[in-house]
């Protein structure tokens, strides 16, 4: 009777668990690395889209920017804003003599007035003399100023356009874009190099699997180099 209960109790008494084979470091880093490369890709996506194709256009902007169309308009100032012109001296003590042309922002009750009855955005520094007060109001694609005649009050402004094509290769180079589109492309870049980064390691890890992986990084590299060094003068 008691032999059976032993033999009993063996036979149903679990196998021990095998102890789990520890990870390895290479299968680590490739999951590390997939996971950078394609959050980092899918981050600078749109905008590896738009900086290659401005780069064909940027190679080629004689071919395919169109011409600048302007519009001119005309203002008064209400009667209130003309005086405030005519005798704001600013912070400097006066636009005249020796402060003429001086820089300093309109006044923001003009500047409002400016925005709510003119198609442009005032913002930065205008241009004090003893005459008048100007404004340059470059931005992508485009250009725009505004010049307020202090003696009368009376507005002229100026907008010019280039077209969608010019825009977006101003974009490209971060031209009168602001600095919120020069943070962006700040962010752009260190995206782009997670990415190429990463996918350098991703190509050093499946190397051993495809031989033309080293032979075609390093023509990557010499065809612009021996471009350059060639080609350019």
């Amino acid at each position: 009777m008691h032999a059976s209960r032993s033999t009993l109790s063996t036979e149903t008494s679990p196998a021990p668990k095998a102890a789990p084979k520890p990870k390895s470091r290479k299968a680590f880093w490739l999951r590390q690395l997939h996971s950078w490369h394609w959050m980092s890709s899918a981050i600078s996506l749109i905008g590896l889209l738009l900086f290659a194709v401005t780069g064909l256009t940027l190679n080629h902007a004689a071919d395919i920017e169109g011409k600048a169309v302007s519009q001119s308009f005309e203002a008064q100032l209400p009667p209130p804003l003309a005086a405030r012109v005519r005798a704001d001296a600013g912070a400097d003590g006066g636009a005249t003599g020796a402060q003429s042309d001086a820089k300093r922002p309109l006044p923001p009750a003009v500047a409002d007035w400016l925005d709510a009855n003119l198609p442009v955005r005032t913002r930065g520094l205008a241009e004090w003399s003893a005459d008048e007060i100007y404004l340059g109001l470059p931005r992508p694609g485009g250009d725009a100023w505004i010049a307020i005649d202090r003696q009368t009050g009376a507005v002229t402004a100026e907008t010019s356009s280039r077209g969608w094509v010019a825009y977006l290769n101003d974009l490209h180079k971060g031209r009168n874009a602001g600095p919120v589109w020069a943070w962006f492309i700040d962010i752009f870049v260190i995206a782009c190099v997670v990415f190429a980064v990463t996918g350098l390691f991703l190509l050093q890890l499946h190397a051993a699997k495809r031989r033309s992986t080293w032979p075609l990084v390093g023509l990557g590299l010499a065809i612009p180099a021996a471009i350059a060094l060639f080609f350019i003068h």
